[in-house]
C-alpha cells in the first residue's frame, strides 16, 4: 500500500489506506483495511418460524458473551489479545518494510540507475525506470541485506503505538451502542448506522495517527538518508533531541494534515460507496436454491450470494478509493522529510515547500501526484523526478 502507517490505511489506510501508496497509507495508507466491518443479515421476515418448528431462544450477543465470560479481547485475556495483535502487526511491518522503503525512496525522487528501452503494449518503444525488485537489489548492493530495513526500528513503535491507542479508545468509548446494519432497515435508518459507525471508526484513526505520527516521520527521515548518504538520524531518541532542537514541537507534525485528509476521505468513501452499492444494486432475492427459495430448515439460504457479494464489496472498494487517496498520502510523506537538512529534502530533488498545499500544487503541475504508486512498471515521463542521477 503506501509509504504511510497506521495504515489504515489504512490501507492503511485498509483498507489503505493509501494505497499503493495508499495509501498511502495508504497509507498506508493500510492498511489498511479500516472501515466498517461486513455486517450478517437478517434473514427476511416472511421467512418466519412454523409453529411446529419454534424458533430457538435468542443468544447473547458475541460481545455480551466476551464481557460476561472474559472471552477475546475482554477481561483478563485482554492484555494477551493486544499482544498478539502488536506482535502479528510487528511480523508484518518487518516484512512489508523493503516494499515501503523503495516506495519512498521513488516517492522524493530518488533515481540511482538509468532507465531502459522497452515497449508498451501497442509495441511502441518507452523508457522505463527499475522496477521494485532492481531498485532493492541495488540498495542491498550498497548497504547489504540489512540496508533494506533502514528505519524499521520507529516505524515498528509507530504501528505499536497505534494498535495500543485504538485499543485502549475502545474501552474508553467503547462501541456497544452501535447499531448494526439489518437488511430489515430502510434506506434512512442504514444509513444513519453506517454515518454512527464510520464517525466512530474516524474518531480511532485520528487519534491513533495523531500520536503515532512523530515516529513515522522520524522512520521517514532515517529512510531517505540514504540518498545523500547521511546519518544525522539514528536512533529514536536522538532523532527526537534533534528534530525539537531544530524544528520545535511543530517539527514533530509536519505532513500530518494530508494524512488525517487522506484517512478521512478513505474511510468514508469506502464505507459510503460500500453502503450504497450494497443497497441498491446487490439483490437479496439472488439464491443458491433452485427456483430462488429458502427451506424451512434454512431459510436463510438464498441470501447467502448476496452476503458473499457484500462481503467482497468494501474490499473492492477500499482498493478503488486508496487508489483515489494517494496523493494525500505522497504529498504528507514527501513534507515529512521536505527542509529537514537531508539532501532528500533539498533541491534539486525537491523544491522548499511553503505548506502542503504548495506540495500538492506543485506535483500537480508536474503531474506526479501518483508519483511511487507503481513499483512494478514505471515508465519515464516528463517530470517523472525531481533529479536523475
Amino acid at each position: 500500500m503506501g509509504a504511510s502507517d497506521p495504515e489504515v490505511a489504512p490501507w492503511a489506510r485498509g483498507g489503505a489506506a493509501g494505497m499503493a501508496g495508499a495509501g498511502a497509507g495508504a497509507g498506508a495508507r493500510g492498511g489498511a483495511a479500516a472501515g466498517v466491518e461486513a455486517r450478517a443479515r437478517d434473514p427476511p421476515p416472511a421467512h418466519r418460524a412454523h409453529p411446529r418448528h419454534p424458533r430457538p431462544a435468542a443468544q447473547p450477543s458475541a460481545r455480551r458473551m466476551d464481557s460476561a465470560n472474559g472471552g477475546l479481547g475482554s477481561g483478563d485475556n485482554a492484555p494477551t489479545t493486544e499482544a498478539l495483535f502488536v506482535a502479528l502487526g510487528a511480523g508484518v511491518t518487518a516484512l512489508s518494510h523493503p516494499l515501503l522503503y523503495v516506495k519512498l525512496l521513488i516517492q522524493v525522487g530518488h533515481e540511482p540507475m538509468p532507465p531502459t528501452l522497452g515497449t508498451n503494449v501497442l509495441g511502441r518503444k518507452v523508457l522505463y525506470l527499475p522496477s521494485f525488485f532492481t531498485y532493492a537489489k541495488y540498495i542491498v548492493q550498497v548497504d547489504g541485506k540489512i540496508g533494506l530495513f533502514r528505519g524499521l526500528s520507529p516505524r515498528l513503535m509507530s504501528n505499536a503505538l497505534s494498535t495500543v491507542t485504538r485499543g485502549s479508545m475502545k474501552k474508553v468509548f467503547p462501541p456497544d451502542e452501535i447499531e448494526q446494519v439489518s437488511n430489515k432497515d430502510d434506506m434512512k435508518t442504514s444509513l444513519r448506522k453506517v454515518v454512527k459507525e464510520t464517525s466512530y471508526e474516524m474518531m480511532m484513526q485520528c487519534v491513533s495517527r495523531m500520536l503515532a505520527h512523530p515516529l513515522h516521520v522520524i522512520s521517514m527521515r532515517c529512510m531517505v538518508q540514504f540518498v545523500g548518504r547521511e546519518a544525522k538520524y539514528s536512533g529514536v531518541l536522538s532523532s527526537i533531541g534533534k528534530i525539537f532542537k531544530e524544528e520545535g514541537l511543530l517539527g514533530f507534525f509536519v505532513g500530518l494534515i494530508p494524512h488525517l485528509l487522506g484517512d478521512v476521505v478513505f474511510l468514508w468513501g469506502c464505507n459510503l460507496l460500500a453502503h450504497f452499492i450494497n443497497a441498491y444494486l446487490v439483490d437479496d432475492s439472488v439464491s443458491d436454491t433452485p427456483g430462488g427459495l429458502g427451506n424451512d430448515q434454512n431459510p436463510g439460504s438464498q441470501f447467502s450470494q448476496a452476503l458473499a457479494i457484500r462481503s467482497y464489496t468494501k474490499f473492492v472498494m477500499g482498493i478503488a478509493v486508496s487508489m483515489l487517496t494517494y496523493p494525500f498520502l505522497l504529498v504528507g510523506d514527501l513534507m515529512a522529510v521536505n527542509n529537514c537538512g537531508l539532501q532528500a529534502g533539498l533541491p534539486p530533488y525537491s523544491p522548499v515547500f511553503k505548506s502542503w498545499i504548495h506540495c500538492w500544487k506543485y506535483l500537480s503541475m508536474q503531474g506526479q501526484l501518483f508519483r511511487g504508486s507503481s513499483l512494478l512498471f514505471r515508465r519515464v515521463s516528463s517530470g517523472s523526478c525531481f533529479a536523475l542521477e
